[in-house]
């Protein structure tokens, strides 16, 4: 067998070439959103990332006896947003359930979830792939349900330690169909639904802080059969991670079945050091969790107003803005989509165009492309070589519309302007009061350019004489002798107009 994915022909389909024949690789994800709220799905505790262990934990999250749970509104105002972003349909009437379980960070026994009546039901979204392609992933459900604490079993070699501040902390799983065929295509639906998510503010989209995490469901089949035996890989928290851990998955499956083995359902680990899955206990179904509904919850009913007024509050998504930023400002696909795939990169990019076309009184497609470019190519750049997001850039995007605005009046150059920009990045000051007091500014003095232009020509007039004798490369020598001169802020457009005078 080869570890080598050959397309079928598909718009999203992998094979994988085996020893017997092609496998096809079949993929859904369970992806775990945390709600962004500022208190817990059944608690007033706050939510904040980074507390000290066991600081962010009320009666009712610690499991104590004859502490009852009270639904946070905002929690299920969240979940009807975000499947009604995700196209999905809203469950007018959906229910709490117990699911029991043992674990040491989980004090009550059980976690209360949604298992048969969920807040949200089925839906799609479109995705698309790296070739411009797009396909469509199917969302089975989205349910609310409670975070577990955390288990820390490095601070002692005989010991593990309980943090429960995740406990209690309210989550929504979504659910999607087993429609992905190939890593590329599982990346690109989780940075989708994460742009979403990001985009109407249900969920922060961090997967470093473990607020966004999926688990993985992989099984392999020949092309054309039924389903195989999945395994599923738990809380993967990030895109490259999902994308490692179905490639080295996959082909152990087909290694398995190859070999004449069978695949044992089973719950696995994705180790990111070694690029592997490993084995954590064997998968369990619904009756061995013992649902039952929860008692100490009535069910929930949504009214029509209310979900209208859920709808209310979405604002344009992505997909949308794509759309409008390619038909209304011009951009290109791909320049639209890297400014939309985040929801901090499209504002940025839409103050930075607001500024920049009030600045240079012009209309807001006039200047789109040189705004992206600009963004997507200088300031993307140095945020990546900082290591730094959009949301820390040490240039605001009104400090980037007057660096454009410079550039497009003539007081700087391209070259002026990146040095100034790089003086902006490490001082934070402003472009206009950067170029001025350190002398940036172009030089756009005919007079001043005319002297330049005659100095050269007098000090070179052996290469005079070869220009005017039809050597008319050396122009470009005469160019660089002036600019040199002006200390690189000569007007470039007005030194070649007045040097081709001086040399008529």
């Amino acid at each position: 067998m080869t570890d080598m994915y050959k397309d079928d022909g598909r718009k999203a389909g992998w094979i994988i070439e085996g020893r017997t024949g092609p496998w096809e690789v079949v993929l859904g994800l369970e992806v775990h959103a945390q709600v962004s709220t500022l208190s817990k799905l059944f608690s007033g505790a706050p939510t904040a990332f980074g507390g000290e262990p066991n600081a962010q934990v009320s009666l009712v999250d610690a499991g104590f006896p004859g502490m009852l749970p009270v639904l946070n509104g905002a929690c299920v105002k969240q979940a009807v947003r975000t499947g009604l972003a995700l196209g999905c349909t809203i469950n007018r009437w959906s229910r709490f359930d117990r699911k029991n379980y043992f674990y040491a960070d989980l004090p009550q026994g059980y976690q209360i979830s949604q298992h048969q009546h969920p807040i949200v039901g089925e839906g799609a979204i479109p995705v698309t792939l790296e070739d411009g392609s797009i396909t469509s992933v199917g969302i089975e459900r989205i349910h609310l349900e409670q975070d577990a604490g955390k288990s820390v079993h490095d601070l002692s070699p005989t010991q593990s330690y309980v943090d429960l501040n995740r406990s209690g902390v309210a989550l929504m799983e979504i659910v999607s169909k087993p429609d992905m065929r190939s890593p590329a295509e599982a990346g690109a639906y989780v940075a989708t639904l994460r742009s979403i998510l990001r985009a109407i503010g249900s969920c922060d989209g961090n997967m470093q802080e473990g607020s966004m995490r999926a688990d993985v469901n992989v099984s392999v089949r020949r092309p054309g059969d039924g389903f195989g035996t999945r395994c599923e890989i738990k809380n993967v928290n990030s895109i490259r991670f999902i994308q490692q851990a179905i490639s080295y998955e996959a082909q152990r499956q087909v290694e398995i079945l190859e070999s004449g083995g069978t695949i044992q359902q089973e719950t696995r680990l994705f180790d990111p050091d070694r690029g592997e899955t490993r084995s954590l206990r064997s998968k369990e179904d619904a009756h061995d969790y013992r649902y039952f509904p929860e008692p100490d919850l009535l069910p929930l009913e949504l009214t029509p107003a209310f979900i209208e007024q859920c709808r209310a509050s979405l604002p344009e998504l992505p997909a949308a803005k794509k759309a409008r930023f390619e038909t209304a400002l011009g951009l290109s696909p791909y320049l639209a989509a890297v400014l939309t795939a985040d929801a901090d990169q499209s504002r940025w990019f839409e103050t930075l165009l607001a500024e920049s076309a009030r600045r240079q009184g012009r209309d807001a497609a006039a200047v789109a492309e040189k705004a992206a470019n600009w963004m997507t190519g200088d300031l993307f750049g140095a945020l990546n070589r900082l290591g730094l997001d959009i949301a820390h850039s040490p240039v605001s995007a009104t400090q980037g519309a007057e660096l454009l605005a410079l550039l497009a009046d003539g007081t700087l150059s391209g070259p002026l302007a990146k040095q100034v920009f790089e003086i902006m990045l490490e001082t934070g000051e402003d472009a206009g009061a950067i170029a001025e007091a350190r002398g940036l500014k172009q030089l756009s003095d005919s007079g001043a350019l005319e002297a330049a232009i005659a100095d050269v020509l007098a000090a070179n007039p052996d290469k005079l004489a070869e220009y005017r004798s039809g050597k008319d490369k050396l122009f470009g020598f005469f160019v660089g002798q002036v600019m040199k001169a002006s200390g690189g802020k000569a007007n470039p457009a007005l030194v070649n107009e007045l040097l081709k005078a001086a040399l008529g």
